[in-house]
C-alpha cells in the first residue's frame, strides 16, 4: 500500500510552510521549535516530499520550500530516517524529476545530489542509470530536469564517480553525455558540456580517453547562440590549457582566434570566462611562442576591458565624492590574519629578503567588488603578459596609453592609470625613459575631481615606487609624498585606503629617505587617527607600523614620540581583550618598540602586562576547551600569537630593560607552554620569543634550560619551515649565552640540524639560519661538534657566503675555525668551498682575519707551494685576487 497523507497532519505542514515565510522573528522562531517537534514523527518527511512532487493545488515557492526544508533534514540525520520513509523519498524524487515547473526540478535536482552526497551513492544503484535513461526522455522536462540532477551530482561528488567504488559509472556517462552537445535546446547543451567540465581538472581516464571527440564537440559549439552555453566552451578551454594542452596545441591559432572573439563578448560573464584564457595560458611554457603573432589584437581588447562599467560605477558610489563621515558597516571589513615571526638575516647588496613570503595583496584596488569581474582579470591577465613579453609588449601599449592617460572621460583616464600600474613590474626597464614625464602626471592625477580616479593613481604611482625612490629626493620623492599625504587625509574613504596602502609601499622602498620629513608624516597619520572610519583606521595601523620598521631608531626622538604615541596608547586603552582590532594595533606596536628603543620605556608596563594576560585567557580557554569541548568555546589563538610577537619586539627594542618586567611576570611558565601548543605558528612566535628574551635577559631563561632543550629538539622538523626555522635561531641565540654548559644538549639537536642543512629545496632562510646555529654550537662546544665537520662544511660555506657581515656571521665563523683546528682533516675535501666563504667577509674583526689567515697559511703549507698552485688554479679570478689582497695566498 502506498503511504497517503492524512488531510489533518497535511494541514499542520501546509501551516508551518506559511509561516515560514514570514518575516517576523517571533514568528520564525516558533517555526524552528514547531521543526524540532515535528522531526520527531519518522513520516513528517513523507509529507514534505509529498507537498513538493504531489500537491500540485499548492503555489511553487511553497513546495520548493518542502523540498528544501527536506533537503535540510537529509543533511542533518538522514541516517535516522526509517527505510521506508527513505525509499519513498527516492522513489517520488526520481518519479517527478520532469515536473513542468523549472523551480520545482531544480528542487528535487538538489534533493537528489544531496541524498546521493550521504554516501548513498554507493546504496542507490538505481539513481545514475535511472537518470542516464531519463535522458533519452521525448519530454524535455524529464530530460533537462534529469540533467540538472546529474550536473549537481557530477559537482558535488566528482572523484566518487571516477573510483572503483560505483564500478566507474563515467565510462558510460562522458560518451552518454558528449551526445548531448550536439541537443537542439541551449539548456540542454549547456548541462552537458557543464557535466563533462566537472571532470576536467581531476583528469578522468573516462574523459582522457574521449579527450579527442570533447575537443572537436567543443569546436562545433565555437559559434552558439546561447550565452551560458559559450560561457562552458570557454571554461572547457581554460582548463584543457592546463591538463591536456599537447590537445589543443595543433589548433592553438584558431583557439585564440576565438577567445579573442569571445573575450570582447556583449555577455559579460562569457567575457570573464574567456579572458581567464590568456591569464592560464601565460603561466604556459609555449605562451610566448603562441601568442607573439596576437598580441597586436590581444592587447587593444584587454586594455579596453580594464574600464569600469556602468553596473560598477554604480556599486562603488562612484558619483559620491565624500563619504568620511558615513561609518564602516562591519561585513565590510575583511578578516585580518596576522603573519607569526620569522627570524632572518641581512643579506649582501642591501635589505633583508623576504622572497619566500611574497606579499599577496599587491593587487588591483577595488575592494568592494572583490567579486572576480572582467575588469580585474583583464588588469591580472595584462600583468602577467608583461611579465613574460617584458619590452616586446610595450610597441603594442605605448600609443594606446597616451590616448588613454589624457582623455577628457574620467572613466577611460582611469582605466589608462590601471594600465600603467598593471605593467610597472614585466615592462619597468622599457618604461625607465617615460617615467620623468609620467610620474608628475599620476602625481597631478591624484588631485583629480573623481575619487576612483585619485585612487587608482595612488596604486599606480606605488608600484614606481622603487624608481621614484633611486631619483634625486626633490625630483619626484618630494612631490609624491606631499600628495600622497593629502590623499591620506582626503574626504573619500576609498581613497584615504588607496593612498594609506601606497604611502605603506613608499616607505618600505624609501626607508631612512624619509627621516629628514618625519614630523611633516606624522603629524599627518596622527590627525587621520581621528579622522578615519573603522576599516581604514586598520589600515592606518600597517602604515605607521610600516614606517617604525623603515626609520627606525630615527624615530626615537622625544618630539615624535610625543606625537605619536597618545593617539597610538588611547586605541590601546580603549579596545577590549576579545577585540580583533587588538591584532593590527599589537603588530604596529611591535614594531614601534622595535624602533623607539629605549623610548618605548615610559609605555612598556601596561603594555607588557596586557601581552601575558592575553596569552594566560588564551591558554585558560584552550586548556577548558581540551577538557569539555562541549561546555565551551575553542579559543582564537591569534590573540596570543600576537601577543608573542608584540612582547618579543619589547624584548628587542628594550634589551636589558625588559628584566624588571620578566621577573615580576610568570613569562617563562607560559613560554613552556606556548612551546608546546598543537598549533604551529604559536610555536613559531614562542621561539621567536624565547630567542629574543635569552637574548635581552639570560638569567630568567637559564633556569629553564633542561626542560626548554629537549622541546626545541623536537621542533627541528622541516616540515613546519617556520617553527623549524626559529627553533634553529633561538638554539643558536642560547648557546652564546650558555658557552661550555651547552655540552650536555649537543645531542639533543646536532643530528637533526647537519641533516637539514644537507636537505635539498631548504629555504635560503632556514638554511642561513641552520648554519649559524651549527657554527655557534662548534664555537662554544668544538670537541663535539667538529667529529661531524665533513659532514656538513660544505653546504654550511655556500649557505653563508651571501650574508652580510654580523654578529651572528662572527659567532658562526669563529666556530668553523676553532672546529677545523680540533679536526683539520673535515675539512680537506671541501677546503675551496671554505676559501669562498671567508672571501665573502668585506671587514672581519682583527682577531677573526688572524684566525682565517693561519688556517689559509697553515693549509699552504701543509700541501706545500706545488701543490697550492695547482689547487688554487681552479679558483675563479675574484676569488683569487681578493684571498691575495687580504691574506697574501
Amino acid at each position: 500500500m502506498e503511504w497517503q497523507p492524512d488531510e489533518q497532519g497535511l494541514q499542520q505542514v501546509l501551516q508551518l510552510l506559511k509561516d515560514s515565510q514570514s518575516p517576523d522573528t517571533a514568528t520564525q522562531r516558533a517555526v524552528q521549535e514547531k521543526l524540532e517537534q515535528l522531526n520527531q514523527f519518522p513520516d513528517f518527511n513523507n509529507y514534505l516530499i509529498f507537498v513538493l512532487t504531489s500537491l500540485k493545488s499548492e503555489d511553487e515557492p511553497t513546495r520548493s520550500l518542502s523540498g528544501l526544508i527536506l533537503k535540510n533534514n537529509v543533511k542533518a540525520h538522514y541516517h535516522n530516517f526509517p527505510p521506508t520513509v527513505a525509499d519513498f523519498i527516492k522513489r517520488e524524487c526520481l518519479n517527478n524529476i520532469g515536473d513542468p515547473s523549472p523551480l520545482i526540478r531544480a528542487t528535487i535536482g538538489i534533493l537528489i545530489t544531496t541524498i546521493s552526497s550521504k554516501g548513498e551513492l554507493q546504496t542507490w544503484p538505481e539513481l545514475l542509470p535511472q537518470l542516464c535513461n531519463l535522458l533519452n526522455s521525448d519530454d524535455y522536462n524529464t530530460c533537462e530536469g534529469s540533467f540538472g540532477a546529474l550536473q549537481k551530482i557530477c559537482e558535488d561528488s566528482s572523484e566518487l564517480l571516477d573510483s572503483d567504488a560505483l564500478n566507474r559509472p563515467l565510462n558510460i556517462m562522458i560518451p552518454k553525455f558528449l551526445q548531448f552537445f550536439k541537443h537542439c535546446s541551449p539548456k540542454i547543451r549547456s548541462h552537458a558540456i557543464a557535466c563533462v567540465n566537472q571532470f576536467i581538472n581531476s583528469r578522468a581516464q573516462a574523459l582522457m580517453d574521449n579527450i579527442d571527440t570533447f575537443i572537436e564537440s567543443l569546436f562545433a559549439l565555437a559559434g552558439d547562440e546561447d550565452s551560458e552555453v559559450r560561457k562552458n566552451v570557454c571554461r572547457a578551454l581554460v582548463m584543457l590549457l592546463e591538463v591536456r594542452i599537447d590537445r589543443l596545441i595543433p589548433h592553438m591559432h584558431s583557439i585564440i582566434q576565438y577567445m579573442l572573439q569571445r573575450t570582447q563578448d556583449p555577455d559579460e560573464n562569457v567575457a570573464l570566462e574567456a579572458c581567464e584564457f590568456w591569464l592560464t595560458l601565460a603561466e604556459q611554457p609555449i605562451c610566448k611562442e603562441a601568442l607573439s603573432g596576437h598580441l597586436v589584437q590581444l592587447i587593444p581588447i584587454l586594455v579596453n576591458g580594464m574600464k569600469y562599467s556602468e553596473i560598477d560605477i554604480i556599486l562603488l558610489k562612484g558619483d559620491v565624492e565624500e563619504d568620511e563621515a558615513v561609518p564602516d558597516s562591519e561585513q565590510d571589513i575583511k578578516p585580518r590574519f596576522h603573519k607569526s615571526r620569522t627570524v632572518t638575516l641581512q643579506h649582501e647588496g642591501g635589505e633583508d629578503e623576504e622572497g619566500e613570503d611574497i606579499d599577496e595583496d599587491d593587487d588591483d584596488d577595488d575592494d568592494t567588488l572583490s567579486d572576480w569581474n572582467l575588469r580585474k582579470c583583464s588588469a591580472a591577465a595584462l600583468d602577467v603578459l608583461a611579465n613574460v613579453f617584458r619590452e616586446e609588449l610595450l610597441p603594442h601599449l605605448l600609443p594606446l596609453l597616451k590616448g588613454l592617460l589624457f582623455h577628457p572621460d574620467w572613466v577611460i583616464k582611469e582605466s589608462g592609470i590601471l594600465v600603467l600600474g598593471a605593467i610597472a613590474e614585466g615592462c619597468m626597464q622599457g618604461m625607465v625613459p617615460y617615467l620623468p614625464e609620467l610620474i608628475p602626471h599620476l602625481i597631478q592625477c591624484l588631485c583629480d575631481k573623481k575619487a576612483l580616479v585619485r585612487s587608482i593613481a595612488c596604486w599606480t604611482l606605488s608600484r614606481y615606487a622603487h624608481w621614484v625612490v633611486s631619483q634625486p629626493p626633490d625630483a619626484h620623492l618630494k612631490p609624491l609624498m606631499t600628495e600622497l599625504l593629502k590623499r591620506i587625509l582626503d574626504g573619500n574613504k576609498r581613497v584615504q585606503e588607496a593612498a594609506c596602502s601606497a604611502f605603506a609601499t613608499l616607505e618600505e622602498e624609501a626607508c631612512t629617505e624619509l627621516v629628514p620629513y618625519l614630523s611633516f608624516i606624522l603629524d599627518t597619520l596622527v590627525f587621520a587617527f581621528g579622522k578615519y572610519q573603522h576599516k581604514n583606521l586598520l589600515i592606518l595601523y600597517d602604515a605607521i607600523g610600516t614606517l617604525a620598521d623603515s626609520v627606525g631608531h630615527h624615530l626615537n626622538q622625544t618630539e615624535y614620540i610625543e606625537k605619536l604615541m597618545p593617539p597610538l596608547i588611547a586605541k590601546w586603552n580603549e579596545l577590549k581583550d576579545e577585540d580583533k582590532d587588538l591584532f593590527p594595533l599589537l603588530e604596529c606596536l611591535s614594531s614601534v618598540a622595535t624602533a623607539l628603543q629605549s623610548g618605548f620605556l615610559p609605555y612598556c608596563e601596561p603594555v607588557y602586562q596586557r601581552c601575558v594576560t592575553l596569552v594566560q585567557k588564551t591558554l585558560a580557554q584552550a586548556m577548558m576547551y581540551s577538557q569539555q569541548p562541549d561546555q565551551y568555546e575553542a579559543p582564537d589563538k591569534d590573540f596570543m600569537i600576537v601577543a608573542l610577537d608584540l612582547l618579543s619586539g619589547l624584548a628587542e627594542g628594550l634589551g636589558g630593560h625588559v628584566d624588571t618586567l620578566v621577573a615580576r611576570s610568570n613569562i617563562m611558565t607560559l613560554l613552556f607552554q606556548c612551546m608546546q601548543d598543537t598549533m604551529p605558528e604559536v610555536r613559531q612566535s614562542s621561539f621567536a620569543l624565547l630567542g629574543d628574551l635569552t637574548k635581552a635577559c639570560f638569567p630568567h631563561v637559564k633556569p629553564c634550560i633542561a626542560e626548554f632543550m629537549p622541546i626545541l629538539g623536537t621542533n627541528l622538523n622541516p616540515e613546519f619551515i617556520s617553527v623549524c626555522n626559529n627553533a634553529t635561531w633561538a638554539i643558536g641565540e642560547i648557546c652564546m649565552q650558555m658557552g661550555v654548559e651547552m655540552q650536555p644538549y649537543i645531542a639533543m639537536v646536532l643530528n637533526q640540524l647537519v641533516e637539514i642543512i644537507n636537505r635539498p629545496n631548504t629555504p635560503k632562510t632556514l638554511l642561513e639560519n641552520t648554519a649559524i646555529t651549527i657554527g655557534r654550537l662548534g664555537y662554544v662546544c668544538p670537541q663535539e661538534v667538529a667529529a661531524v665537520l665533513p659532514q656538513f662544511i660544505r653546504p654550511w660555506c655556500t649557505s653563508l657566503r651571501n650574508i652580510r657581515d654580523n654578529e651572528e656571521k662572527d659567532s658562526a665563523f669563529r666556530g668553523i675555525c676553532m672546529m677545523i683546528g680540533v679536526n683539520p682533516g673535515g675539512v680537506v675535501q671541501d677546503f675551496i668551498f671554505f676559501c669562498d666563504a671567508v672571501a665573502s667577509w668585506v671587514n672581519p674583526k682583527d682577531d677573526l682575519r688572524d684566525m682565517f689567515y693561519k688556517i689559509l697559511h697553515g693549509f699552504k703549507e701543509q700541501v706545500g707551494e706545488e701543490n697550492w698552485q695547482q689547487f688554487s688554479e681552479q679558483f675563479p679570478p675574484l676569488l683569487k685576487e681578493r684571498l691575495a689582497a687580504c691574506y697574501g695566498v
